[in-house]
């Protein structure tokens, strides 16, 4: 049976390959400190499960301190020229996204297939992770779909995901971070005390107003820890289970689903989501950094709007 672990480790080999090709990287003089980040990536991954929490805790402190006092940077990694891209551009056109979307295609029609036909009656994948397994075969097959077209030098899949996960820098773990925040968050009881505020205010029965409560709550911790997934457990323990589901009886499935989405909305709207606002900012050498977060604020909050009413007459209909 193949499990998330396999993934684990296969994202775990990918980051190993990174931090050894950043190693004998000469022309990058931040080489060895993006070897340490990308190296210590690999680590939780490959044997998060053997170093054990004192061990995790060192290895997030030793990410946070190389991020911290600068020691990564970008790198330019030599793979094919300008010249040569530019060739293939004009020689296969939009015929170069082909191999991207087969990725996409085998999680989806491989699940399909996997849950919808006797497949799955043979328990090749862990239960209810078979999408997830389906996206890395699909990374795989993509990689053989390229290497047998394009014929691409060997080392060039590892060295241009380097060249990209050097330029987002450590903005590319921030999402398990703050995930993993809200988690601790929701354990130290910050979400009881909030749903215990949240329902000394709102009178008794007055669903929409919890409601509003628990969708603009979710937008405004996701601005606060950049993530609608460090947001969630929070706002769950607080509102969304004792309050929404348990106490007014909503549907768990509306609640949980479209108050990711009400989360979602702050995520547009804040720089601590670095990985999604600031990151392309800098990609696209924009002059203002906080360019993207402007440009979706108007979507945002009409969104926001939209949601807390779904919430609201879908939930408890």
């Amino acid at each position: 049976m193949i499990t998330l672990i396999w993934l684990y480790t296969l994202a775990g080999l990918m980051f190993a390959a990174f931090a050894l090709l950043s190693a004998v990287d000469g022309h990058n003089p931040k080489r060895l400190g993006n070897a340490a980040f990308w190296g210590l990536m690999a680590l939780s991954l490959l044997g998060g499960d053997y170093i054990g929490d004192f061990g995790n805790g060192l290895l997030v402190l030793g990410l946070a301190g190389l991020a911290g006092f600068g020691f990564i940077g970008r790198s330019n990694p030599p793979t094919t020229s300008d010249e040569e891209r530019e060739t293939w551009s004009g020689k296969l056109g939009n015929r170069l996204f082909l191999p991207a979307l087969i990725i996409p295609a085998t999680a989806l029609f491989g699940t399909l297939l996997y849950n919808y036909t006797p497949a799955g009656d043979y328990g090749w994948f862990e239960e209810k992770r078979e999408t997830y397994v389906l996206l890395g075969l699909g990374v795989l097959l993509a990689l053989a779909a390229i290497f047998a077209w394009l014929k691409p030098p060997l080392l060039a899949p590892l060295q241009e995901g380097r060249r990209l996960i050097d330029a987002i820098g450590w903005a590319a773990v921030l999402p398990q971070m703050l995930a993993a925040l809200g988690v601790l968050f929701a354990a130290a009881g910050v979400g009881t005390i909030i749903g215990d505020v949240t329902a000394s205010v709102i009178p008794r029965g007055s669903i929409f107003l919890t409601v509003v409560v628990f969708g603009l709550g979710m937008a405004l911790f996701t601005m606060i820890m950049g993530n609608a997934f460090a947001a969630f457990p929070v706002m769950a323990a607080a509102i969304g289970v004792p309050l929404l589901i348990v106490g007014y009886g909503g549907d768990p499935a509306v609640v949980g689903a479209v108050g990711m989405l009400a989360g979602f909305c702050g995520t547009l709207m804040t720089p601590m989501a670095a990985n999604f606002n600031i990151v392309p900012a800098a990609l696209l050498e924009l002059k203002d950094q906080y360019a993207v977060i402007k440009a979706q604020v108007a979507t945002a909050l009409p969104l926001l709007v939209a949601n807390i009413v779904i919430i609201y007459f879908a939930a408890f209909r």
